[in-house]
């Protein structure tokens, strides 16, 4: 990844937790907020150089792996929020879209080969467990304690065990500073 893009994955994610990409509010959220720590040893670990190099030593230092089991080689887009700082489990093959938010207590995982591809925008709540290869579209709220096992469409919301969607009112409004809209990649 070069490196102006890692900064701005950084900076979408600053985004997302104070609606704000001031280098005040970076340096604030660094020291104040271990989620934050996390994303920036995570983003750093996907640049080149130095800021490899340097996501390495702030890796190696975060207490939030422990909790936090994302894999730097898993694909992430701009602006993943993880409310409450975890405990989360993301199988490194998972696709999270842009905007995402990650409760608490949410696994992505796959037994068999390929996890879950998450869309863009999307809210996956408390307790959640997304199983397998599925696809779970953009603007998707997926309730507290779903199991997820099949695709859910754009636009729905979904709750339940095994996941239904129930409505496609007003999804995804549960994204939190979700107007980070420059998601393209060219730098």
């Amino acid at each position: 990844m070069k490196n102006k893009l890692m900064k701005k994955y950084l900076r979408s994610d600053l985004y997302r937790y104070t609606g704000s990409t001031s280098t005040k509010k970076a340096i604030k959220s660094y020291l104040r907020n271990p989620v934050y720590r996390f994303h920036v040893a995570l983003r750093f670990r996907q640049g080149e150089g130095f800021y490899k190099f340097m996501g390495l030593v702030l890796w190696a230092f975060s207490k939030e792996k422990r909790k936090i089991q994302l894999h730097p080689s898993t694909k992430i887009g701009f602006g993943l929020y993880i409310g409450h700082g975890g405990p989360i489990v993301v199988n490194p093959t998972a696709v999270i879209g842009n905007n995402v938010n990650l409760s608490q207590f949410t696994t992505i995982g796959s037994n068999k080969g390929h996890a879950a591809t998450i869309g863009d925008f999307t809210y996956i709540g408390p307790n959640v467990c997304i199983v397998e290869d599925v696809k779970i579209g953009s603007n998707v709220t997926i309730g507290a304690g779903a199991v997820v096992t099949k695709d859910i469409p754009d636009n729905a919301t979904a709750v339940g065990n095994y996941a239904k969607v129930i409505n496609y009112n007003n999804p995804g409004r549960y994204t939190k500073n979700n107007r980070w809209t420059d998601f393209s990649e060219d730098v």
